[in-house]
C-alpha cells in the first residue's frame, strides 16, 4: 500500500477486529503507530504482531470516554514521534435494544464512545495534523449511519451523528485551505468481536444476537475491509462503503430515501430476537 511510509499513524481500538487490521496493514505500509484499546489483551497481542513486522510501536491503554486524557494523549503521541499524519478514530461498541426498552443510560454510553470518542480524537489530534502539513482524519461512521432498522436507534443515532460531524468537518477543511484530509467510513457486515461483546436492552437474548450477526450478516474480512479503508484513504475519498453489500444498501437508500424503511421493518424485525416478556 503507497503513500503511508514514514506516516504517523494513530489508530483506537486496535485490540481486534478493523482496528487491528488497519494497525497490521499499516504497518506493512512502512507506516508508525500509535495504537490503544481498553482491551489491553488484545492490544498487547496486536504490539507483538506490529513489532514482529519491524514497525515502530507506542502502545497505550485508552477509554476514548475519558476526554482529559484522551487530550493528553494526543500530546503524548505527538512528543513521542515528533509529529502525526493520521488519526483513525475506529473505537467503537454495540448495543441492541428498542427505544421503549432502553434506559437512558444505555443510549448515553453509546454516545459517549462511538460519537463524542470520535469527537475528542478528531479535536485531540486536528491541531497535529494541521502542524503535520500532511494530515488526514479518518471516523469510521458503519453503513448503520446510512440507514436506520429497528433495535438499532442508540447506535443509528450515534453512526449518524460520525457521518454528520465528519462531513461537516471535511467542508471546513476545504474552505481553510488547510492541507488535513477527511474521510468518512461506513463498514458493512465485517467478522469482528462487535456483536459478541455489544450489550443491549433488559431482556434481549444477547447470544442468540451475536449468533445470528456472525452467521447471517458478518461475511467480510477485517484484513480485506482496512485494505478497503487505505485504498479510500490513500485516495483522498471523502467516503470509503465498507462490506458486502455496502454498496448496494448504499443505492438502495439513495433511490428509496424513506421508502427503505417499508422494506427493512419487516427483514430486521424478524431477524432480531425478541426480550422474554414472560419472567
Amino acid at each position: 500500500m503507497e503513500g503511508f511510509d514514514g506516516k504517523v499513524a494513530v489508530v483506537t481500538g486496535a485490540g481486534s477486529g478493523i482496528g487491528q487490521a488497519l494497525a497490521v496493514e499499516l504497518a506493512h505500509a512502512g507506516a508508525k503507530l500509535a495504537i490503544s484499546d481498553v482491551n489491553t489483551t488484545g492490544l498487547a497481542d496486536t504490539e507483538v504482531r506490529l513489532k514482529a513486522i519491524g514497525a515502530a510501536v507506542k502502545a497505550d491503554r485508552l477509554d476514548v470516554t475519558e476526554r482529559e486524557r484522551f487530550l493528553a494523549y494526543a500530546d503524548e503521541v505527538r512528543d513521542h514521534f515528533g509529529v502525526v499524519n493520521q488519526i483513525y478514530n475506529n473505537a467503537g461498541i454495540g448495543f441492541f435494544g428498542e427505544v421503549g426498552d432502553s434506559q437512558f443510560s444505555e443510549f448515553e454510553r453509546v454516545m459517549d464512545v462511538n460519537y463524542w470518542g470520535v469527537v475528542t480524537g478528531t479535536k485531540a489530534f486536528l491541531p497535529h495534523l494541521i502542524a503535520s502539513g500532511d494530515g488526514h482524519v479518518v471516523n469510521v461512521s458503519s453503513i448503520w449511519g446510512i440507514f436506520a432498522a429497528p433495535g438499532q436507534s442508540a447506535y443509528n443515532s450515534a453512526k449518524f451523528a460520525v457521518r454528520g460531524f465528519t462531513e461537516a468537518l471535511r467542508q471546513e477543511m476545504m474552505l481553510a485551505g488547510n492541507a488535513v484530509k477527511v474521510t468518512t467510513v461506513y463498514p458493512s457486515g465485517i467478522k469482528t468481536a462487535i456483536a459478541r461483546n455489544a450489550t443491549g436492552a433488559q431482556g434481549l437474548d444477547m447470544n442468540a444476537l451475536a449468533e445470528m450477526f456472525d452467521s447471517q450478516l458478518a461475511k467480510g474480512a477485517p484484513e480485506a475491509a482496512a485494505r478497503s479503508i487505505l485504498r479510500g484513504v490513500r485516495k483522498n475519498k471523502s467516503r470509503v462503503l465498507v462490506g458486502p453489500g455496502a454498496k448496494a444498501f448504499d443505492v438502495l437508500v439513495r433511490l428509496t430515501p424513506a421508502g427503505y424503511q417499508r422494506l427493512f421493518a419487516p427483514v430486521t424485525g424478524r431477524l432480531i430476537p425478541q426480550a422474554d416478556t414472560t419472567a
